[in-house]
């Protein structure tokens, strides 16, 4: 085997190593992130001393950059799960759930190669492209913020996106560890006409504007189909199970909720796992 075919090979493992080590589930905090390998016992969480400039740190400036190198393979694989990456970020649009990272994984290396700075406006992502600018709209304050997504992660079911810290101290979310949001991709060779729009569409269904939280447990084409998992779920003491009809009856979703934190919405999710139902989604509407 020749050298270039050698040097080849023993990028390719490390960056799956890499990968791999990206994720690490807590409660609360960070249920993620960064390539850099941390060791398992130590806690991830806020600096002892907070910086008083937080507030000031500035939005990440979109920018034309070329993919990352190690960063963006076909498909990868982390704690059993396959994820596969988006070929391209345009017309992304997701609500869920975002956590955040922090002193574990400062100044580790992420998937892109980057050193993690928790002072800094990043974001990692299991499956948009390295990198990817989004905006970020915490639907519960109408705070937002720009991030550049240069790693991957969150792990932990049930995530969107782990935000650094600095990011997460500008949209309110520090205390909770968590926030219902928006997720909006910015195409960087034209930043303003979508950065303009700094509010989210109003929220489906919910007049008030309030966000509600949900575990989705399935999305069908036949109403029927949605009945007999309706009938599953009956007699398990999951709460408010129902059927969600789009306005054009295009798609029948089975939700529990609406749910009034997300930990209520995390309890639901093991609920669904210990009765045999893995395959659920935790949606903001």
């Amino acid at each position: 085997m020749n050298t270039a075919v050698l040097l080849r090979a023993a990028m390719l493992v490390l960056a799956a190593l890499a990968l791999a080590a990206c994720g690490s589930p807590g409660p609360k905090k960070p249920a993620s992130s960064t390539a850099g390998p941390a060791p398992a016992h130590v806690q991830d969480g806020a600096p002892r001393h907070r910086p008083a400039d937080l507030s000031s740190i500035p939005d990440a400036v979109p920018r034309v950059e070329p993919r990352s190198r190690y960063g963006n393979p076909a498909t990868y694989e982390v704690f059993g799960v396959t994820y596969r990456v988006m070929d391209s970020a345009d017309g992304y649009v997701e609500r869920g759930v975002a956590s955040w990272y922090g002193t574990k994984f400062h100044g580790r290396r992420t998937s892109s190669g980057e050193p993690y700075d928790m002072f800094a406006m990043t974001a990692a992502h299991t499956r948009l492209p390295l990198p990817t600018y989004v905006q970020v709209t915490n639907l519960e304050n109408r705070r937002s913020v720009v991030v550049k997504v240069n790693d991957r992660g969150p792990f932990a079911r049930g995530r969107i996106i782990d935000l650094s810290y600095a990011a997460a101290y500008r949209l309110g979310m520090l205390e909770q560890g968590t926030a219902l949001v928006e997720v909006r991709a910015i195409d960087p060779r034209a930043p303003g006409t979508q950065m303009a729009q700094t509010q989210p569409a109003p929220l489906a269904g919910n007049t008030g504007g309030a966000p509600s939280v949900y575990v989705q447990v399935g999305a069908f084409s036949s109403r029927h189909n949605a009945e007999q998992l309706l009938a599953r779920l009956n007699g398990h003491n999951l709460g408010r199970v129902a059927i969600h009809e789009a306005p054009d009856l295009s798609v029948y979703r089975v939700r529990i909720g609406p749910l009034a934190s997300v930990d209520l919405a995390d309890s639901a999710a093991r609920d669904l796992e210990r009765i045999g139902f893995p395959d659920y989604r935790i949606v903001v509407d």
